[in-house]
């Protein structure tokens, strides 16, 4: 099993999670020529620039489904060549059980170094809430989150705070199924925890609706929201400590390297820590030609135009791939 952050590198840090999103100033887009963005195929030469990496989980390891073997070989030989690779995602479950699934997907212990979830941060935030009754917004699967904790779970009627993780099943319903329960904690003012700032993900070749949309929803009807993970910077923070023990000393960030399929959350997120980033290009923004998948940009493979589309309020990547590949 391979590291992950544990209770004394958060203390450390002293996390406090975020309530709005620290997108860059527009200004900053204002300074890069998104025509400039090089689409490329491997990550090898602009890589290795990079002393670590910071690697999205779902939609750049795998679809939800099974591994990406390029994205595999492609964090093997960084590693091997002595890059440290930190899988860095939104996923509502701790690490330990992030893990488990990524080698039941396909992906072995040693294309990595370490993992940092949203589910560490999210189990941090229920710390503070000794005793809570607490209402998980959440399919079943997502319960480790709760593990070991000293709160109560108990219905919607008589929670004190909410922690969503996702919609309960996110292969039929939409977040708008919900807006009857939301408004229902809203009137109460429940407060919530979003474990899992994603409002899409990639499943196989569909799109499904994460814990983001729900808590996205909740702030419109007037709901109070806290959001554990990208783009907010405490995840940074702990995935920088991360870093730091696993070289043995502080690594500044110009020398880390971001890689993600959110625009929103791994690439604006990485401009906001101030670390470079690479985009991959998922079928959660460009639709990939292969699966007939449809969206607002159509099936023309990633080029300029497309990420002049995607990058109007999030400074753009030095970089951009179709699939990370070494």
């Amino acid at each position: 099993m391979r590291r992950y952050a544990e209770g004394r590198g958060r203390e450390r840090i002293g996390l406090t999670l975020a309530r709005r999103k620290p997108y860059p100033s527009p200004m900053t887009i204002d300074k890069i020529d998104v025509a400039t963005v090089p689409v490329v195929t491997s990550i090898a030469e602009l890589g290795s620039e990079y002393r670590a990496w910071l690697v999205d989980i779902w939609g750049v390891m795998h679809n939800g489904r099974e591994a990406f073997a390029s994205a595999v070989a492609a964090t093997r030989a960084f590693r091997a060549s002595g890059g440290i690779v930190i899988l860095l995602s939104n996923s509502p479950r701790p690490s330990e059980a992030v893990q488990t699934q990524l080698l039941s997907f396909g992906v072995p212990d040693d294309a990595y170094d370490a993992t940092v979830t949203s589910g560490d941060l999210t189990r941090h935030e229920l710390a503070k809430h000794e005793g809570a009754r607490v209402y998980h917004l959440g399919p079943e699967r997502d319960k480790p989150i709760f593990a070991g904790m000293d709160v109560h779970l108990v219905g919607a009627d008589d929670a004190e705070l909410v922690v969503c993780s996702g919609l309960f099943d996110d292969e039929t319903e939409t977040p708008d199924d919900y807006r009857g329960l939301l408004s229902d904690l809203e009137e109460r003012k429940v407060p919530m925890i979003c474990a899992n700032p994603d409002h899409r993900v990639e499943r196989g070749s569909d799109l499904v609706y994460c814990a983001g949309a729900l808590a996205s929803l909740y702030e419109e009807l007037g709901g109070e929201v806290v959001y554990a993970g990208k783009p907010y910077h405490p995840v940074y923070e702990l995935a920088l400590e991360t870093i730091r023990m696993l070289a043995g000393e502080k690594v500044p960030r110009e020398a880390i390297l971001a890689i993600g399929d959110g625009v929103n959350t791994d690439i604006a997120g990485a401009a906001s820590f101030g670390v470079d980033a690479v985009f991959v290009a998922s079928g959660l923004h460009v639709p990939s030609p292969a699966t007939g998948q449809r969206n607002e940009l159509g099936h023309e493979p990633l080029d300029a135009r497309h990420l002049m589309q995607l990058f109007t309020k999030v400074p753009p990547p030095r970089a951009a791939m179709r699939t990370l590949a070494w």
